[in-house]
């Protein structure tokens, strides 16, 4: 493990539209002791052709052999981490310049381990649509099982702290299944700064219906967080209630141009 180092946790499938945009976004990075781990996961466009075209040192790049899924996917770019720090950004996400300094900073001062941030979210065109995501200053285990507060973009922890973290292969909420694991050993905490921009893409599961959402978080609790019937299936109506309230209290509608003054 080395000392300072971020290793930042990309998985990619098929968006070669995007991942271009996504890696310049860390390569803009002002903090620069930073390796960018890329995960493909057997894309059928020209993902391949486009990471090539980065030549970067810092840039490592892996494929699976069979088409796993994105959390057998996220637990081999975890394996081969090498960093102090562990932070996420999806290959069709964006992070702001200073992402990564002052999030470190952020930590640092405060003795934190485990912390998030706010972000905004855009199109597929990378227009602002609006909207300001927040959560709560503090995210204790209890607050963490009721909701997936940090978005896999903006949480970042300690290796040495947390240790090697792998998650067993579900289809859907992996980076909430990776929250679960944290959260049982430390809080996490908010940095009340927008240093990120979440895509938002039509044929995104988060468009889920309702009853696919339900099923999907009952397996998470049930098959990943190993939890009886009964328990699951408490946690993920929970999860649908306190969804409802994260979006009326940590999710706000902005003028466009007005994104530095929330």
């Amino acid at each position: 493990m080395t000392d300072n180092l971020v290793s930042v946790i990309m998985p990619s499938w098929n968006t070669a539209d995007f991942i271009a945009e996504s890696i310049r976004s860390v390569i803009a990075q002002t903090y620069t002791d930073w390796e960018l781990i890329i995960v493909d996961d057997c894309s059928t466009d020209n993902t391949d052709e486009v990471v090539a075209s980065f030549h970067d040192s810092r840039i490592r790049y892996f494929k699976n052999e069979k088409n796993s899924g994105a959390a057998l996917t996220r637990n081999r770019a975890l394996r081969e981490a090498r960093g102090e720090w562990i932070a996420f950004l999806d290959s069709d996400d964006l992070w702001e310049p200073e992402k990564l300094e002052r999030q470190i900073a952020f930590m640092k001062k405060n003795g934190y381990v485990f912390s998030y941030h706010e972000y905004m979210k855009i199109d597929e065109q990378s227009k602002p649509l609006g909207i300001y995501v927040s959560g709560p200053e503090r995210v204790t285990r209890r607050k963490m099982y009721n909701y997936g507060y940090p978005g896999c973009l903006t949480f970042m922890y300690n290796a040495k702290k947390f240790g090697l973290i792998q998650i067993k292969d579900i289809k859907k909420n992996n980076d909430y299944a990776i929250l679960l694991k944290l959260c049982k050993k430390a809080d996490c905490y908010l940095l009340p700064e927008n240093l990120a921009k979440y895509r938002i893409r039509k044929r995104s599961i988060s468009h889920d219906k309702l009853s696919k959402k339900l099923k999907s978080h009952y397996d998470l609790f049930r098959y990943c967080d190993e939890r009886s019937p009964i328990a699951a299936l408490y946690f993920a109506c929970g999860n649908m209630f306190w969804g409802l309230l994260k979006k009326k209290k940590y999710e706000k509608k902005i003028k466009p141009g007005r994104e530095d003054r929330v």
